[in-house]
């Protein structure tokens, strides 16, 4: 494989852009399946081979559906249902709706005909990136999630995982040497500070230890160079913004209109019976 390393001068997209993560890890080449494989080992703690990837684009008219969401569904060469996704801007309920998906991927599996049977299912993983928030109280900027008994601390032994990488904790993380880190580590440091010309050192030398990190940056640099895909991520991240911020003020007018008419000295009734009239 060509050794790539990145020049202070490289104009590179955001990868922590959720349409630009899926573009690089869904790609039909090569560099793009490895570099996916070698994410997903380095996150549930064992070598596997994305065999399918599902569901990869979204059709055409989806830009004007405000709930897509760029998650790459998979199977591994064992079957193994797994999701990954990046999410720039986490809502606080994400743990709640990963739960939630991480139950219709383990239950959306097909154990259906004669000889099959519960212990048919195969582990399933819900993995997600979670960019500028934080949700869980400790410093680890790692979890992985399974049902157990809190009160005894016994395993139930079941099968879906999920895993979670808080990116806003790696302040520490990323001052350890290169060669101390752990391979989720490697790939924690390099989505969160790939665009930080400070650390831009420091993410060549994880290119050196980690070949599918080097697979999804030759991807990334490609994607970048090219003005009419580029153009394609950036109008895609375009429209999310705005419409998720069209969403927000009007959510922030309506607050702003109930506010004034309860201040008018009406009752809830005649402020709720008065807005409902407006709309």
């Amino acid at each position: 494989m060509t050794k790539v390393q990145f020049n202070d001068t490289d104009d590179l997209i955001d990868i922590c852009y959720d349409n630009v993560f899926k573009a690089v890890f869904t790609k039909e080449t090569p560099e793009s399946r490895g570099a996916l494989s070698r994410l997903i080992s380095a996150l549930i703690g064992r070598n596997v081979s994305v065999a399918t990837i599902t569901a990869n684009e979204p059709p055409i008219d989806s830009l004007r559906d405000r709930q897509i969401r760029f998650d790459i569904a998979c199977l591994t060469d064992k079957e193994e249902p797994v999701n990954v996704e990046m999410s720039l801007n986490p809502t606080p309920v994400e743990p709640i709706r990963l739960e939630y998906h991480i139950s219709k991927l383990f239950a959306g599996q097909d154990i259906r005909g004669s000889g099959k049977d519960y212990k048919d299912l195969k582990e399933a993983y819900q993995i997600a990136f979670l960019v500028k928030e934080r949700f869980f109280t400790d410093e680890a900027f790692l979890h992985k999630f399974e049902y157990y008994d809190s009160g005894h601390g016994v395993s139930l032994g079941g099968r879906s995982r999920i895993i979670t990488l808080e990116l806003s904790k790696l302040d520490r993380v990323v001052e350890k040497p290169v060669g101390e880190m752990t391979a989720p580590e490697h790939w924690a440091v390099y989505f969160r500070y790939l665009l930080d010309l400070d650390k831009r050192r420091k993410i060549n030398e994880i290119l050196e230890y980690e070949e599918g990190i080097a697979m999804a940056s030759e991807v990334l640099m490609n994607i970048s160079r090219d003005q009419v895909e580029r153009a394609r991520l950036m109008s895609e991240f375009k429209y999310e913004v705005d419409t998720r911020t069209h969403i927000n003020h009007a959510k922030q007018q309506a607050q702003k209109e109930i506010i004034d008419l309860l201040k008018s000295g009406k009752s809830p009734e005649e402020v709720i019976k008065e807005y409902e009239a407006k709309q």
